[in-house]
């Protein structure tokens, strides 16, 4: 009995002691961004704040900074919500009817394209920084929101395709059968049968898909304009900026608002993301 308390006391701080330290920064964030200036020269990271101050919050959503490419984060966060949500729907739906090809469907040779499709998962995404560019050259996309999106789908669309196919392979292909017989085609089987039978993947590629584009800083920097920037790309302005005095709980705030998003993502959808991956969702 002694040796199995003092084993679960063990791994109770050591998990205890891991989460302090992986929330430490956290924790400092918040404290600072309401902190004014005078608070933090006088204080040190982990002080308490005398007074509340939301000044920094607003400075950082509105006007934080002067300088010839230095705003708040408003128009950044924007330009992030118009790229993730269309980005996030088209690559789910094409990875769902990629991988309802490739499981339900399969063809001469398709397991040969699933493969070829596979590179996409590991590739780095530097390779394809210069190709990529021309093409958005030649579709006259370059420097706007619409070419981000377009470049966000075919990045998302090999991962998307590796998560729909492993999970449809699961399904029984009874039911494709009987639909077939009962005389459903291609689209009404995967709308009336597939679709609703996927949930659990759906919402695991949802959520992995608006993570990945949300925080997504490389395609920012080198395929928007100066009107197009997402708010990674914004955070990074404002944080660099050339300025005398360096307003650290803007900053502070400023990372926050970036990265609130795909915490309440997680917060409010974590538990059907963990059920999406149990039921299936990276079994091959």
């Amino acid at each position: 009995m002694n040796a199995k308390f003092l084993a679960r006391t063990l791994i109770y701080t050591t998990l205890l002691v891991a989460a302090m330290l992986f929330l430490a920064p956290m924790v400092v964030m918040v404290i600072t961004s309401f902190k004014d200036a005078e608070q933090i020269r006088t204080g040190n990271l982990m002080s308490l704040p005398t007074s509340i101050s939301f000044d920094a919050w607003r400075n950082a959503w509105s006007e934080a900074c002067t300088g010839t490419d230095c705003r708040g984060l408003k128009p950044f966060f924007m330009n992030s919500i118009v790229m993730v949500v269309p980005a996030v729907l088209i690559s789910t739906l094409w990875g769902a009817i990629n991988g309802y090809v490739l499981s339900m469907w399969r063809f001469r040779g398709s397991e040969v394209l699933f493969g070829f499709m596979l590179f996409g998962v590991f590739m780095p995404f530097q390779v394809v920084l210069l190709p990529m560019s021309q093409i958005l050259g030649y579709l006259g996309l370059s420097s706007s929101i619409y070419g981000l999106i377009l470049v966000h789908c075919l990045a998302g669309l090999a991962g998307t395709t590796l998560f729909f196919r492993n999970y449809y392979a699961a399904i029984p292909k009874e039911l494709v059968n009987a639909a077939r017989i009962d005389g459903a085609g291609f689209w009404k089987i995967f709308f009336r049968v597939v679709v609703p039978m996927s949930t659990p993947i759906l919402m695991v590629t949802l959520i992995w898909q608006f993570t990945n584009i949300w925080n997504d800083f490389l395609f920012g920097v080198a395929f928007s304009g100066a009107d197009s920037k997402p708010v990674t790309v914004g955070l990074n302005n404002m944080v660099n900026t050339t300025s005398s005095v360096k307003n650290y709980n803007i900053d502070m705030a400023a990372a926050i608002i970036a990265g609130l998003p795909t915490l309440l993502v997680y917060v409010l959808a974590g538990q059907y993301f963990v059920k999406g991956l149990t039921a299936g969702a990276v079994k091959g």
